[in-house]
């Protein structure tokens, strides 16, 4: 079986595949290291010819009726589930994921996107309203240009999210996917061109930090949003604000699951280990600090230790595997950096480790304190931390004791706990008795450092538009000169 992925050329400007004449960006599979294609980054007038392909061709993609934008997306969801595997596999070889992963999580998800923005288009209306004999009506126009800037754990179901409210309003996108997984988001400007897209309209450029400081600062760009860290975040919105562009920033997190006494054991260790090891924990909203009631606490681990030796280590295109490599060397470092200062600060290593080559095993630590560095910093592995709790106000209290506020969750069977716990988490999402289920339907984003704006549903409108009121005038002017 090949492994080659490459691409027919490394960027898609203006509706056709183009060569990078920048650095050289080898594509790696996190499974055995190898490089599966090789791509060039954008040159800095690329970038700029990308810009300018998306300027020009915006203004007639916004003139067409929002049933006909619908239609190209809904076009290019049915040809993403055509291909579902085909898909899946070229993810699995981008990320390491496991293809029981990927054909389920990461096109699938994007389709689904696509699907919902192009029902969505023609529904987009204004207001009218009255003001006696005069009126004011409003029109939600696009902003024009936006620039899209991926995360490498879900390349392609970003590059959906972002490209599907952008193009169904009306707008163009210019689309930098990770340095690491650049793969995914050429797949997409293919399948949009062959749905009907016109040229121009979705672009992709690769390359890294700098290309994307190009895109950011480009004066043809009306809106950044980017899914990334919050260092990263800090940079763009703040290089975004010079040109007064909207933004919508998805960053990273350090949420909290709380598990009370009276939850379902099963499902709240099967709920922490979805919120940690799934995507072998490389996912921004996951629930890593796990706080348990002292009086399930000891019931929890053994369970969780039980159930995590069971998970099925290795090969991503093999079915059974439920637990892939980490995306790269430098990230399994970082990782395993931190399981070591985890130990180093006297957390008990209940499971797991450093474990060895592009694997690290999940890994729980258990006798956890807020105040320790694993319980504080995001580690984007599969490393769990378990903290013990007595009340639900000191819970909540400790929950709430972080600058991140992606996601949150909660596990009872008091339905009005559930509610009142969800309801005083600050964070973008808090899920009761379930983790990590982001549906299209539903709102996406953090409060505090973990974003601004929202992705997917009818609010991610808002993040793609502008309103613009017109004042109608039905009687004569009135002036005291």
């Amino acid at each position: 079986m090949s492994h080659d992925a490459q691409p027919q050329a490394s960027l898609y400007i203006d509706g056709a595949y183009v060569e990078g004449e920048g650095e050289a960006l080898p594509v790696h599979y996190p499974y055995t290291g190898a490089v599966i294609a090789r791509l060039r980054e954008a040159a800095r007038d690329q970038v700029a010819r990308a810009t300018a392909a998306a300027a020009t061709a915006q203004p007639a993609w916004a003139a067409l009726r929002p049933v006909e934008r619908g239609r190209v997306l809904i076009r290019a969801a049915q040809i993403i589930r055509e291909r579902a595997e085909e898909l899946a596999r070229l993810e699995t070889l981008d990320t390491g994921k496991p293809i029981q992963e990927t054909r389920v999580a990461d096109w699938p998800s994007g389709a689904d996107a696509l699907e919902y923005f192009g029902g969505l288009a023609p529904t987009v209306t204004g207001q009218m309203i009255p003001l006696g004999g005069d009126f004011v009506y409003t029109i939600r126009e696009p902003l024009g240009v936006c620039v899209g800037i991926g995360a490498w754990n879900y390349p392609s179901q970003i590059a959906c999210w972002k490209a599907a409210p952008a193009l169904a309003m009306g707008n163009a996108m210019v689309f930098k996917p990770s340095e690491e997984t650049p793969l995914g988001a050429l797949k997409l400007a293919e399948i949009l061109t062959e749905a009907g897209l016109p040229p121009g309209i979705f672009n992709v450029v690769q390359g890294r930090g700098a290309v994307g400081a190009a895109l950011v600062t480009d004066p043809r760009v009306a809106k950044v949003s980017l899914t990334g860290s919050v260092a990263t975040g800090q940079r763009v919105y703040a290089a975004a604000a010079e040109g007064m562009r909207h933004v919508t920033m998805e960053l990273g997190g350090k949420s909290p699951l709380i598990v009370f006494d009276d939850a379902s054991l099963e499902d709240a260790v099967g709920a922490a280990m979805l919120a940690n090891f799934y995507s072998s924990g490389q996912i921004c909203s996951n629930g890593t600090r796990v706080f348990v009631q002292s009086g399930i606490l000891p019931a929890f681990l053994d369970r969780l230790a039980e159930r995590v030796a069971r998970i099925r280590i290795g090969d991503p295109l093999d079915e059974a595997t439920q637990h892939g490599p980490i995306v790269s060397p430098g990230q399994a470092a970082k990782i395993r950096a931190a399981i070591e200062r985890g130990r180093e600060e006297g957390a008990r290593l209940v499971c797991g480790g450093a474990g060895e080559g592009a694997f690290i095993p999940p890994t729980v630590f258990a006798d956890a304190t807020d105040d320790m560095w694993i319980v504080r910093e995001e580690i984007f592995g599969p490393v769990m931390s378990v903290l013990g709790f007595a009340t639900e106000d000191e819970a909540v209290a400790r929950a709430n004791a972080t600058p991140y506020g992606l996601a949150a969750g909660v596990f009872t069977r008091d339905l009005a706990r559930g509610h009142r716990v969800a309801a005083h988490l600050q964070a973008g999402t808090a899920w009761i008795n379930a983790y990590n289920l982001t549906p299209v339907e539903a709102p996406f984003g953090g409060v505090k450092l973990s974003g601004i704006g929202r992705e997917n549903s009818a609010a991610a409108i808002e993040h793609y538009s502008q309103l613009k009121s017109v004042y109608v005038g039905m009687g004569g002017v009135d002036a005291p000169y």
